[in-house]
């Protein structure tokens, strides 16, 4: 396969050139594209250099599959091209996912859903993932109603500039600032712009966006995220209420069962998930799983995950790998 990746020097195509490797993707050429500035310089792929080429130049290579990391404004001006040279393009930014004619795809929830035609296919929000990697398996048997999300999210979800700006504040450095007030010692109820209804645009992504990779409608979310001081991995809390009662039992069960979910659930032993063990791992991890006493049918969890790999590169790298699985590129 001819693979190119756009963003292949930013953090998020870096994990992605890394998760290429580590899974054994079927690789015959890559593409490392980025930035003008960047062309020409060199990146590391399976021990052999690799020269950054541009956008323009990528397109003319007609690649197989076109992973992109690079921002909104890039995808939705740069896709269209890649999907016309029948490139299959898949996009980790948020310009194609609330698109009605673009599939939003979470591998162990929808893959089936793909075919040959579509070409641009969105990769969901980084929160977005984790949280219906666990809703999905209990909505099937229980029936959500309501969903009440609070995110406890990485400096990592920002970029580059938010870690640095993190670290520098640790050392005691004045530097560039990625957000409008420290983030060292706080917490910052403010994950993207803010929109017209008083959420912020990560907020109603979580509103969203699970509806959509669900094809389903009938159950409701609403969410407070918030920037925390930690390195790498997301964290949410996750007050579920569904139609249908249910057992704990069951409930340990369903999320033991499901792939991708490691339950992390053990008070008596002070188990629970940590985003400094998610840190570099696939999985997504699920604990504090309990009865909300407050009210009927309703359940609370904690669920954490890398935002950087299930939550970004390696989403998007299994999607590649079903496209493959299934020879629809």
């Amino acid at each position: 396969m001819k693979i190119a990746v756009i963003g292949a020097t930013g953090m998020v195509g870096t994990i992605m050139l890394k998760m290429l490797e580590e899974r054994n993707f079927p690789v015959s050429q890559l593409l490392a594209v980025a930035s003008e500035k960047s062309v020409g310089k060199e990146i590391i792929f399976k021990g052999k250099p690799h020269t950054i080429i541009g956008l323009s130049t990528a397109v003319l290579e007609k690649p197989d599959i076109a992973i992109f990391s690079a921002g909104g404004n890039t995808s939705l001006e740069w896709a269209p091209k890649f999907a016309e040279v029948g490139t299959t393009v898949i996009d980790n930014s948020s310009a194609w996912r609330m698109d009605p004619s673009k599939k939003l795809v979470v591998p162990e929830i929808n893959a089936n859903s793909l075919t040959s035609e579509d070409k641009i296919i969105a990769n969901p929000n980084c929160s977005t993932i984790q949280l219906v990697m666990a809703l999905a398996p209990l909505h099937k048997k229980y029936k959500m109603k309501r969903v009440v999300v609070s995110t406890y999210q990485s400096v990592s979800g920002t970029g580059v500039k938010a870690v640095n700006q993190l670290e520098n504040e640790i050392k005691g450095i004045n530097s560039e600032m990625a957000y409008p007030y420290p983030i060292h010692k706080n917490a910052l109820p403010h994950c993207d712009d803010f929109e017209a209804n008083g959420y912020t645009k990560e907020e109603m992504k979580l509103a969203r966006e699970p509806q959509k990779i669900l094809n389903d409608s009938s159950f409701s979310i609403t969410a407070t995220a918030v920037r925390i001081p930690t390195a790498g991995g997301h964290s949410e809390a996750v007050n579920v209420a569904f139609e249908n009662n249910f057992d704990l039992i069951d409930i340990r069960k369903i999320l033991h069962e499901t792939p991708g979910i490691t339950v992390q659930d053990n008070p008596d032993t002070l188990t629970y998930p940590m985003p400094i063990y998610a840190n570099g791992k696939d999985e997504v991890f699920v604990g504090r799983i309990r009865r909300d006493e407050s009210q009927e049918n309703t359940l609370n969890m904690w669920i954490v995950s890398d935002n950087l790999r299930k939550g970004a590169a390696t989403n998007a790298i299994q999607i590649a790998e079903h496209l493959v699985a299934q020879n629809i590129v």
